[in-house]
C-alpha cells in the first residue's frame, strides 16, 4: 500500500531522515512512534505531499485513495450530516449527475455504481460515525457553526472515515476525543477494511488499534509486529543483545590492542601484530539501541497534611447561569491523600466541576466547604 524508500529529508541543512525505509502492506494498522522531534508529523506531511525529500521516494499504491483530517476544520452553516455526507466525493457527483442524465445507459450504469458503493446507506452510516464519535441525534442536523473547535475536529475526522479512504493517516486522534469517543475510534480502526498510519502517545488505543509498530529513531524507520506492548518487549530485547554484542566486541577489541602494542617490535611477532592491526581495522562499532529519555516532572510535595476533608460538597448544583445547570446533586468528599480521575462524556461538567473546587464557580444550591489552609494548583486545558 505503502512504500518509503531510502528517504532523506533536511530541515536547515539539520537531516531529520536519513535513507529511511519502510513498507506499509494493505490492511496493516500501522503506529508511527517515536520520541517527539524526531520528524513523525514531518513524514506524514511527506506522504501527503506536502513536503518534498531531499532524496529518495514515497509511493502510495496506484489509484489508492489517501485521507487525513484537514487543518481547517467545518465552521459553516451546513449541518453535521451534510458536512460528513460531503466527504464522499463521488456519491455525491453521481447523485447529481443521476438528477440531469437522459441516457437509459448511463442512468443504468450510475445506479448500478451507485449501489457498488452503498449510496443508499450512506445516511446510516454517516449517523454511526458522528454518534460513536460523541454526536447525538439532534446534534448531527445543527450546523457545524455551533460547535466549538475540538467537537469540529471530530467532524472532520468523521468526514475523513466517512469517505473511507485506502490509506488513513492520523495525527494524534485521540488528543480531542474523550474516553468514550476513544474506545469507539479503537474499534473502528480494527476493524477498518483498509490500511491506518497513526501518529499515537496515547498506549492504551495503540495496543486496542495497530498490528504493526513503525518505530522512528537514528533518522531511520524500524518495523515491528505486534501492537505497542509487544514492540517494547522486542525493542528491550534488541538492546540487550545490542549491548551484549557491544560488550564483547570491546573485550575483543581490547585484547587485540594489548597484543599488538606488546609485540610489535618483535621481529618474530611483528606478522602476527600486524594481523591483529587490519582485523582491528575492519572492525565495525556495533550500534546501540539507546532508550529515549524520559524528561523527569518534580512535583513539590506539599508541606504538611492536612485534616480530612481538605474538600468537601454536600449537594451542591453548578451552573453558568440561572436557566442551565450543569452539575446537580453533587455530594463528595476528598481526603488528603486522594487521587482521583474524573471521567465522563465532553460537555458533562468535568471542568465545571474542577471550577467549582477552585471557587471559580460558586454553587447555585449546597455549599463547598474547603480545608482553610488548603492550597490549590491549577494547570487547565487550555493552559499552553
Amino acid at each position: 500500500m505503502l512504500h518509503i524508500n531510502d528517504l532523506t529529508f533536511r530541515i536547515e541543512g539539520r537531516p531529520l531522515f536519513e535513507q529511511a525505509t519502510l513498507a506499509v502492506t494493505k490492511g496493516a494498522k500501522v503506529g508511527l512512534v517515536g520520541r517527539n522531534g524526531t520528524g513523525k508529523s514531518t513524514l506524514f506531511n511527506i506522504i501527503k505531499g506536502a513536503l518534498s525529500p531531499d532524496d529518495g521516494s514515497v509511493n502510495l499504491r496506484k489509484g489508492a485513495r489517501l485521507g487525513a483530517v484537514d487543518q481547517e476544520v467545518p465552521s459553516g452553516p451546513e449541518s453535521l450530516m451534510e458536512t460528513v455526507l460531503a466527504a464522499d466525493k463521488e456519491r455525491n457527483a453521481l447523485m447529481r449527475e443521476a438528477e440531469t442524465a437522459t441516457d437509459p445507459m448511463r442512468i443504468s450504469d450510475i445506479y448500478t455504481r451507485l449501489s457498488d458503493i452503498d449510496a443508499y446507506t450512506a445516511e446510516s452510516r454517516a449517523g454511526s460515525i458522528l454518534s460513536g464519535l460523541g454526536f447525538s441525534a439532534e446534534d448531527q442536523q445543527k450546523p457545524c457553526s455551533e460547535f466549538s473547535g475540538g467537537w469540529r475536529m471530530r467532524v472532520a475526522l468523521a468526514a475523513m472515515l466517512f469517505a473511507s479512504p485506502d490509506l488513513l493517516l492520523l495525527d494524534e486522534p485521540t488528543n480531542y476525543l474523550d474516553v468514550e469517543g476513544s474506545v469507539w475510534l479503537e474499534s473502528h480502526i480494527r476493524n477498518y477494511p483498509g490500511t491506518a498510519f497513526i501518529v499515537s502517545h496515547d498506549r492504551d488505543f495503540l495496543n486496542a488499534a495497530v498490528t504493526h509498530i513503525a518505530h522512528l529513531r537514528d533518522k531511520k524507520l524500524f518495523s515491528y509486529t505486534g501492537d505497542y506492548d509487544r514492540f517494547e518487549k522486542q525493542l528491550r530485547e534488541q538492546q540487550r543483545q545490542s549491548m551484549s554484542l557491544r560488550a564483547k566486541q570491546d573485550d575483543e577489541r581490547k585484547h587485540l590492542e594489548s597484543f599488538v602494542n606488546r609485540f610489535k617490535a618483535k621481529a618474530s611477532k611483528a606478522k602476527q601484530a600486524q594481523s591483529r592491526v587490519k582485523r582491528l581495522e575492519k572492525m565495525k562499532p556495533v550500534a546501540t539501541i539507546i532508550n529515549d529519555p524520559i524528561p523527569p516532572i518534580d512535583l513539590p510535595s506539599p508541606e504538611k497534611s492536612l485534616s480530612p476533608p481538605i474538600v468537601r460538597f454536600d449537594d451542591v448544583s453548578l451552573g453558568y447561569d440561572e436557566d442551565t445547570t450543569i452539575l446537580d446533586h453533587l455530594d463528595v468528599y476528598v481526603d488528603f491523600d486522594d487521587r482521583i480521575g474524573i471521567l465522563g462524556r465532553n460537555g458533562e461538567g468535568k471542568s465545571t466541576f474542577a471550577k467549582g473546587i477552585l471557587g471559580m464557580l460558586s454553587p447555585k444550591s449546597g455549599f463547598i466547604k474547603r480545608h482553610k489552609k488548603l492550597k490549590i494548583g491549577y494547570f487547565a486545558q487550555h493552559e499552553i
